[in-house]
């Protein structure tokens, strides 16, 4: 089973806000409703486990005793000899934390994070055990038919290894924050850098930094409602990270990197930076995106105000500041390939993102 509910009231359950419409009209849930069945009977059951074993465990230990799963510490609270051990044995774990997700975000149950993630029934979780009401579960996708799981918010594609409800969270995150800020989504973290978050699980700006296509300067702008959402994320659904087994090393900056960055600094032409590295022009610009995409600050103003026209770079500066996507190719379709060039277009995305995402 899988919950039925708006990704963006789930978005805003995560920071203890309120969200009352039912559509959102954007997430993968109100877009393409999956085919849903009664959950009240389970939820009132993972209630039952949770009031059963004293209000006192984490999901992981109250999802075992529904299941019928035997463990030391079960066996030692005598667990195991509860009405409801086994009673959901005909469902699996990925089902029940689904229930679960449902009833966190209905206010049935709360997580208490002060309590190490500890599993409490509200008021309103005791007031549904004794008048249950309708609240609709969504049964799994079939995620081994290419034609579904693969489409979010937006028609975004992910890889299979990203944890997909955490990734549509991630978008809506940035699409909120796109739009505090006035900025298209795409200046805060490009797509590629959320599809890492929700395999990497970064909890902390440090962690931040080592994602793709994400440095200091945007860990630091934009990073922390980011870690927030990912660390309570991991919090309540009990996630182990990659980040947690493996001891990573610090990444070395790279020689050209650094040569590229302080030429500019000094307003070298890009042609004599290339041309001393021995790489062609469409090698430097694929650095000097990657520099800036990952979160650092140069300006090549110097160097478009001698190759582009002014109002041809304020055409495209307008063009990106609100495009949906980043993408050169949709601009250089948009703005004309007989006016523009592709190397004009990028230059000019290179500003703007550093400008405005850095």
């Amino acid at each position: 089973a899988e919950s039925s509910i708006c990704r963006r009231r789930t978005l805003l359950n995560y920071f203890g806000e309120i969200y009352h419409e039912k559509n959102c009209g954007s997430c993968d849930n109100c877009l393409q409703p999956k085919e849903k069945f009664e959950g009240n009977e389970y939820i009132c059951l993972l209630i039952e486990a949770v009031l059963a074993t004293k209000q006192l465990f984490k999901s992981k230990h109250v999802i075992n005793v529904l299941m019928g799963k035997s463990s030391t510490t079960i066996k030692n609270c005598k667990h195991h000899l509860l009405e409801v051990f086994g009673k959901g044995a005909d469902n699996d774990e990925k089902f029940w934390n689904a229930v679960l997700r449902q009833s966190l975000v209905e206010r049935l149950l709360e997580k208490e994070i002060e309590e190490y993630g500890t599993i409490k029934v509200t008021k309103a979780g005791k007031e549904y055990l004794d008048k249950p009401y309708s609240i609709k579960m969504s049964k799994d996708h079939d995620y081994t038919n290419p034609s579904e799981g693969d489409v979010l918010a937006g028609g975004g594609q992910k890889t299979s290894a990203t944890d997909k409800v955490l990734f549509a969270l991630l978008k809506d995150l940035r699409k909120e924050i796109a739009r505090k800020n006035n900025l298209p989504p795409f200046v805060i973290f490009q797509d590629p850098s959320l599809e890492d978050m929700a395999i990497q699980y970064p909890i902390k700006l440090e962690e931040m930094k080592q994602i793709t296509g994400v440095g200091s300067g945007k860990a630091d702008r934009f990073g922390k409602p980011f870690v927030e959402l990912i660390a309570r994320y991991v919090e309540e659904n009990e996630i182990v990270r990659p980040m947690d087994m493996v001891v990573r090393s610090v990444i070395n900056k790279s020689g050209l990197k650094v040569y590229i960055i302080q030429n500019i600094d000094r307003k070298v032409s890009l042609e004599d930076i290339a041309t001393a590295k021995g790489i062609d022009f469409e090698e430097l610009l694929h650095e000097l995106e990657s520099i800036v995409a990952s979160g650092t600050k140069i300006d090549i103003r110097y160097y478009v105000n001698e190759v582009i026209d002014i109002d041809k770079q304020d055409e495209i500066f307008d063009y990106f500041n609100t495009a949906e996507t980043d993408s050169y190719l949709d601009a250089l379709k948009e703005l004309g390939e007989d006016d523009f060039t592709e190397e004009e277009v990028r230059l000019i995305r290179i500003r703007f993102l550093s400008e405005m995402g850095n």
